[in-house]
């Protein structure tokens, strides 16, 4: 318990003080947002806001993790699980800080091609695939579990059952499909002042619960004849992925202070896609994969709200939205921006309640 409330009161003591100072740094840089003048959505006040802030809340996380778990390294040291999402996390991190990157010395509103950011979520969630079923424990568990996943392991659906090769190559595509999509769903949210902040904090901090609750109904931790035993979740190091949530949770509280309208700074690709990649990681890892379209909801809107614009498009030669992703659709309706983002966040906290309820319940009823 000590390593959760370290964990988050180191990171958001951090990024609450640290923002500020990435500010001043940000604007000697020069790394302000570009933003398009010819759009529907007038932003252009925003222009010149720095941007990149992701990288705030990254550092934040991982001083917090790491830090926090300082006291009770005696009794675990630092997860394979918890560092497996911190490689998710960091890595399309890296990716999003290129797209920024680009966006910032070329002065417009793309940075990276649509296939090359996608080819570099690919590869850092290819790794990502590989190294999760690798790395045994004591008992045998690796990080992530070759089955698919709704609050538990689907056994009708494990990948292993055709083999070896054919087996880890679904997993494979299996996680390239759960990173990419949700890594983008963040990034497609990500258009209001502190919308994919707020959204992020409650659907990350739902896996502080699920970790925590995991970890205490462990198969491990339960004798052969506890009467719970057919309820234990066989998820492993459920308590440091529960700890990493609350680091990264802590971190986006921290941020958003910051964030909030009118926004002093903006978190880029360079956060949303890693916000999008933690997310991923602690849902294949908890073995809540498919509770992660509750959880994420928001984002899972968002990202089909832009779908059905597109297919509109090209099949009916309409439009469903004034304009897509669908919160600036509400935008052209005459909705103020900090309506539509708290709006947005009673969604997002609705969704994670459900999910989160769906959890429990899942527990209740066996």
């Amino acid at each position: 318990m000590i390593a959760l409330l370290l964990a988050g009161g180191i990171s958001m003591l951090f990024t609450l003080v640290a923002t500020p100072l990435f500010v001043r740094l940000f604007r000697r840089l020069r790394w302000g947002q570009f933003v398009r003048v010819d759009t529907a959505v007038d932003h252009k006040t925003k222009r010149g806001t720095p941007t990149m802030g992701g990288i705030v809340f990254i550092v934040g996380a991982l001083l917090g993790y790491f830090l926090g778990k300082i006291p009770t390294l005696g009794e675990s040291g630092y997860s394979a699980s918890a560092l497996l999402v911190i490689l998710l996390m960091v890595g399309l991190g890296l990716v999003g800080f290129l797209d920024d990157f680009i966006k910032i010395s070329r002065q417009r509103s793309l940075g990276l091609t649509p296939w090359a950011k996608i080819a570099g979520q690919v590869l850092v969630a290819s790794a990502f695939a590989v190294l999760a079923l690798n790395f045994p424990d004591r008992y045998g568990q690796t990080p992530a579990s070759s089955a698919i996943s709704f609050i538990r392991d689907i056994p009708q659906l494990d990948f292993r059952v055709l083999g070896l090769v054919v087996g880890g190559i679904l997993f494979a595509i299996w996680v390239l499909l759960i990173v990419v999509s949700t890594s983008n769903g963040v990034n497609i949210a990500d258009g209001l002042d502190g919308l994919a902040t707020g959204a992020s904090i409650f659907a990350i901090g739902s896996f502080i619960f699920i970790g925590f609750w995991q970890f205490n109904q462990s198969c491990v931790n339960l004798a052969g004849d506890d009467p719970f035993l057919y309820k234990c979740y066989e998820a492993r190091d459920p308590m440091d992925l529960a700890i990493l949530a609350t680091a990264i949770t802590g971190g986006l509280i921290g941020f958003l202070w910051w964030n909030t309208s009118p926004a002093q700074i903006f978190m880029g690709d360079t956060g949303s896609l890693a916000l999008g990649g933690a997310l991923a990681g602690l849902a294949i890892l908890s073995r809540t994969e498919l509770l992660l379209v509750l959880i994420g909801g928001l984002f899972v809107i968002s990202a089909g709200s832009v779908v059905l614009q597109r297919a509109s498009m090209k099949l009916r030669k309409k439009r469903i939205f004034r304009m897509s992703p669908i919160h600036h659709h509400f935008e052209l309706k005459g909705w103020a921006e900090v309506t539509v983002v708290v709006r947005f966040w009673i969604i997002a906290a609705l969704c994670v309640a459900g999910g989160v309820g769906l959890f429990y319940l899942e527990w209740v009823s066996r």
